[in-house]
């Protein structure tokens, strides 16, 4: 347990880069991502890395949280053909992460109402959906757009930040004072 302490005894390894004052949170963008969020209005700052599953994530955290962002078509396209092994294939790897989530640019009347470039049925889509969340664990956010989508990958990638930052604060407070021999 020590070890592991000691390997995330800098701001770096949670997800926090030094600049002038405080430290900045750094969100880490998969380069595979087509339409990356800038998170501009967070005060974020975004880097390119390659990562194991998902879009978004945090350094240090890279195989413990994952966001995957869809647009609604391309989710629509991901339940249908070879598309669907795929996404299953990364829903699998999502479903043994700490944190992860599906954040969808639409709502989920959307998918219902068939709003949509797809031959796919609204009752299918929703079935698949339903279907993936129960068998991989993963939770699709329906953030309604863009600009929620956004919203909802950097509030969860804080949260989550937040609450590590928490634990570890504990953890090294039980160390620090001897209790954790």
């Amino acid at each position: 347990m020590k070890d592991a302490v000691i390997r995330m005894n800098t701001s770096e390894s949670i997800g926090l880069r030094a600049k002038k004052g405080p430290s900045q949170m750094v969100i880490l963008c998969d380069p595979r991502e087509q339409k990356v969020y800038s998170f501009d209005r967070f005060g974020v700052r975004t880097e390119r890395a390659t990562l194991p599953a998902g879009d978004y994530s945090i350094p240090g955290f890279e195989d413990r949280v994952a966001i995957e962002r869809k647009e609604l078509n391309d989710l629509i396209s991901c339940l249908m053909g070879s598309n669907r092994d795929r996404f299953e294939r990364e829903l699998a790897k999502l479903r043994f992460y700490d944190l992860s989530a599906v954040v969808v640019e639409a709502t989920l009347d959307d998918v219902a109402k068939g709003r949509y470039k797809s031959e796919m049925k609204a009752h299918a889509a929703l079935q698949s959906i339903f279907a993936f969340q129960t068998r991989y664990r993963v939770p699709f956010v329906w953030a309604g757009n863009r600009a929620g989508a956004e919203y909802a990958t950097y509030s969860l990638l804080e949260k989550y930040l937040a609450e590590i930052s928490k634990r570890f604060e504990i953890v090294q407070k039980t160390l620090k004072n001897g209790e954790g021999k």
